[in-house]
């Protein structure tokens, strides 16, 4: 997450499994040259981000809710993804909605 707010490709790289597939309500299955392409450089869409929960749910999976600021309006999204050998292999985010809060 700090690589994407920083824009740190190089950092977002070295993370990401050669292998790595990113999956979103947008994005169907996308491999690391597509999602560092299309999906990374979007992180000045959001004025805030803030990360709520993470959970090790086990197996190398984590859950991760965040909440973030766009367009003056505050959401909420959650994913789980996969780490192997200490990089991440997958990612599925799950887009929510508004806060009402």
């Amino acid at each position: 997450m700090a690589a994407y707010r920083a824009q740190d490709l190089d950092a977002a790289s070295a993370l990401l499994a050669a292998d790595y597939v990113f999956t979103s309500p947008q994005d169907d299955h996308l491999d690391k040259a597509t999602f560092l392409a299309r999906c990374f450089p979007t992180a000045d869409r959001f004025t805030e981000q803030e990360i709520v929960h993470v959970v090790d749910l086990g197996g190398g999976e984590v859950f991760l809710l965040y909440e973030y600021v766009v367009e003056g309006g505050r959401y909420r999204n959650a994913e789980v993804s996969r780490v192997r050998d200490g990089l991440l292999i997958e990612t599925q985010v799950f887009f929510g909605g508004r806060l009402a809060f």
